[in-house]
């Protein structure tokens, strides 16, 4: 047998013996026939125990062992970009040393797929972070990503963070670019006045080309409001109801998705799931959050609001499948209206809109009432701190 290549496979020295084997069983079976029903039970167990013994003792031969390493190789690549949980690289690795050994290859660590790198907050350790960076150096652009989110928010090494995500960004991987859009239009890790809004612009629009929904809605807020972009409301306008197209596109090709329920929306009433198409009556299932978002908000659920000393007064995103957390004080927009909530970008703020917060937000007769009150007492109303920019729905 050939390689593509054009090498030989070893011959398999043991195919005698194999073929020995098969003849005492054959043998033994013609034997068991003649012998009377008790007398053949035992000796079927007197078979069974010599080919226990033989299959433990040195001089057998051991099938897996004649394997050679690049085929062995390829079905781990294979099983490593099809796993579905970190649990079925693991379970690959501590099976033997020969397996252990050939499962940390770079071939295989480079397409780890992005269910098996998904970490739980509260399983978070050392050797976890050294898989992921292992991952990482073998050229796997999602552990790059997934490992930069961790560090950069969760850890606060903010040059290790953004430099993974970099990495995985010039890879074109279209969620690395958008959470660097994200930190460049906040200025996060820096000073107010470190943000750079044409540079998160553009960004925005590489990861939009890419296919990301969310980078795709965020430019079209960006080109409505005039935000770090020359204002084009139509333009903008359209990238949004591209943005609700691919969303619903994308609901249609998953086969485990949920059927799409379609109806109409009856005025003031809110339905279930994710209404994102709720301009033209449709009604799709929340998105799924990706396992570095999941893995933020896990984190900062279990230790609090900054997650370490001395950030108090941090707040995080106020859409539940988000999970960034401010890096310094009044970074991130608050609702131009309640002043309840606030968000890291405008994509989600949009879809925390239409998932809860549009049946939260107080109505805007409420401020006018208590303008009234502050003025009958000859009192000045309270200013609401929108973080550098008013939210715009």
């Amino acid at each position: 047998m050939r390689t593509r290549r054009g090498l030989c496979y070893p011959r398999m020295q043991w195919e005698a013996h194999w073929r020995a084997s098969e003849e005492e069983e054959r043998m033994s079976r013609k034997r068991r026939r003649r012998l009377p029903p008790g007398e053949a039970a035992v000796g079927r167990k007197d078979f069974g125990w010599k080919m226990a013994t033989e299959a433990v003792s040195e001089d057998s031969p051991d099938f897996f062992d004649g394997l050679p390493d690049d085929l062995v190789v390829s079905i781990l690549c294979k099983l490593s970009a099809s796993a579905t949980s970190p649990s079925d690289l693991i379970s690959v690795l501590v099976t033997c040393k020969r397996l252990n050994r050939l499962g940390l290859n770079p071939l295989v660590l480079h397409m780890a797929s992005v269910k098996s790198l998904a970490v739980r907050a509260k399983k978070w350790s050392e050797s976890a972070d050294r898989c992921l960076k292992r991952c990482a150096d073998a050229g796997n652009l999602e552990a790059c990503y997934i490992l930069g989110m961790i560090r950069f928010y969760c850890l606060q090494n903010r040059g290790s963070g953004a430099s993974l995500m970099a990495r995985a960004a010039m890879g074109s991987h279209a969620a690395a670019l958008y959470s660097l859009a994200v930190i460049q239009f906040n200025g996060s890790g820096g000073a107010k006045g470190d943000k750079d809004l044409r540079a998160g612009v553009a960004l925005c629009a590489r990861a939009a080309f890419l296919g990301h929904v969310d980078a795709l809605r965020e430019l079209g807020h960006c080109l409505q409001d005039g935000y770090g972009v020359r204002r084009n409301i139509a333009e903008g306008r359209r990238f949004l109801v591209q943005a609700n197209a691919r969303e619903l596109a994308a609901v249609l090709k998953s086969s485990a998705a949920p059927s799409v329920a379609w109806h109409h929306h009856r005025r003031h009433a809110l339905v279930s799931g994710c209404s994102l198409l709720s301009d033209f009556g449709c009604n799709v299932p929340a998105p799924k959050a990706h396992p570095a978002n999941r893995f933020m908000v896990e984190w900062f659920a279990a230790r609090g609001h900054g997650g370490g000393p001395g950030d108090e007064g941090l707040r995080l995103c106020s859409h539940g499948d988000c999970g960034r957390p401010e890096t310094r004080r009044h970074e991130f927009r608050r609702c131009s209206v309640c002043g309840a909530v606030n968000y890291c970008s405008r994509a989600c703020q949009a879809l925390h809109w239409k998932l809860a917060h549009k049946a939260e937000c107080a109505p805007i007769g409420r401020w006018l009432e208590a303008d009234a009150v502050y003025a009958a007492v000859g009192g000045a109303p309270p200013e609401v701190d929108d973080g550098g920019g008013g939210a715009m729905y």
